[in-house]
């Protein structure tokens, strides 16, 4: 008889192509976090004002910060 001769797990195609899917879901969940706190973040538009979604609100004067 002959003996087969295997492949090591990281030289097959197949456990590749199973960690590549968690793998890019990962990656898409991280620069959707980066994206969401430094492009979306609740930032104040002028003195007094803040936008927080698509709502726009008047800070109280003890909210105010200069």
């Amino acid at each position: 008889m002959t003996e087969q001769q295997t492949k090591p797990w990281f030289k097959q195609l197949w456990p590749w192509l199973l960690i590549s899917g968690p793998a890019v879901a990962m990656i898409g969940c991280i620069i959707t976090i980066y994206l969401a706190i430094n492009y979306q973040a609740d930032k104040p538009l002028r003195d007094g004002v803040m936008k927080q979604g698509l709502k726009v609100e008047q800070l109280k004067d003890t909210q105010v910060q200069k």
